[in-house]
């Protein structure tokens, strides 16, 4: 089973990460992606998923138009880990 960050290594993971925060109620990060439409939307979303299969870690998420609200944790750890952070790269290269 992969480890869960901790407290000092999440933080330094989220500083590096841009527009992600912690979520509330939860050890999970979210960020909010919003495109110039629904085509761009869900383009992002087709590369993640391809991606999410290879690395077999799936977001949670909803499309709503041009905007994608994503929380990323790691279920079997109960919490962030450097998958989650890898994931949240990953999207952030995708979304430019």
């Amino acid at each position: 089973m992969i480890a869960r960050l901790g407290e000092a290594e999440r933080a330094t993971a989220l500083a590096g990460l841009d527009g992600w925060t912690l979520t509330e109620g939860r050890e999970a990060i979210t960020k909010v992606f919003t495109f110039g439409d629904f085509q761009e939307a869900f383009a992002f979303m087709t590369r993640v998923a391809l991606l999410a299969e290879r690395m077999n870690h799936h977001p949670e998420w909803a499309n709503i138009y041009r905007t994608v609200t994503v929380t990323l944790a790691t279920h079997d750890a109960d919490g962030l880990t450097e998958r989650d952070i890898a994931m949240a790269e990953a999207m952030d290269r995708f979304a430019r």
